[in-house]
Parts: structure tokens; sequence; C-alpha cells
């Protein structure tokens, strides 16, 4: 099944900038965990209820290069995917509660982002 992603256009440069100034990357996998969790809780709202069982398996992780949001699970909810991307041939229509928790709340960890470029730009030059 395909996998909703957002990029953070520069991310690349920045990640190879903070390493060159010395900057190990851990605040950035903070970053990344705190603006997941928000799409994760936005998701888990929009989520289609039944059991309720799907909206808890909604989780947020985060990488140094990525926030992650994973949704289901293969033993007790492995119909996540199905759900979100539909299937035509079961005439499943999609309901991408994923991909849209992620854009509607894009306004709350949007500034997540901001504040940590800011940040960091402050202590290389401070540097």
């Amino acid at each position: 099944m395909p996998k909703a992603v957002y990029e953070v256009r520069g991310g690349r440069q920045l990640r190879k900038s903070l390493r060159t100034a010395g900057d190990d990357l851990a605040d950035l996998k903070d970053v990344h965990k705190q603006a997941a969790a928000i799409a994760a809780d936005r998701a888990a709202d929009r989520a289609p209820r039944r059991s309720g069982r799907l909206a808890a398996t909604i989780r947020a992780a985060g990488t140094k290069t990525a926030g992650i949001v994973r949704v289901g699970n293969n033993t007790r909810v492995p119909y996540a995917p199905v759900i979100h991307w539909g299937w035509k041939r079961r005439h499943i229509t999609a309901n991408p509660f994923a991909s849209r928790g992620a854009q509607e709340s894009e306004p709350r960890w949007l500034p997540l982002y901001e504040r940590y470029v800011d940040t960091t730009l402050d202590k290389i030059k401070g540097a």
C-alpha cells in the first residue's frame, strides 16, 4: 500500500549544515516526534469508529530524518491500509483520515520546526 509522505524542503541541506556545525541532530529527532504526535492525535480524531481499535493503533515516532505516524498493525488491525487507501476491487472507498489529519494539524506542528530552525541558527551564529 502507498504511504503518505510530507517533505520539508531543504531538510537534507539543513541536516548537513547542522552536522557540519557539530550538532548531533538529537533535538531534531524530538521535534519530529512532537510533530508526528500532533498529526497522530488529529488522525485518531478523524479515524472511523466501530470498535475503536483502529484509532487505538495510531502512534507517532521520530527519527533524525522524519516524523512518522503509523496506523494499524499486522495482528489485531491488519485492515488499516484498506480503510485508509481503499480497495477498488472490493468496492471499499478510501478514507484517508491519517493524511487529512496531518494536513489539518499542520498549523499546529509547523511552528515546532520553525522554532527549531530559529533556535539552531542562533546557536550556530553564537558559535
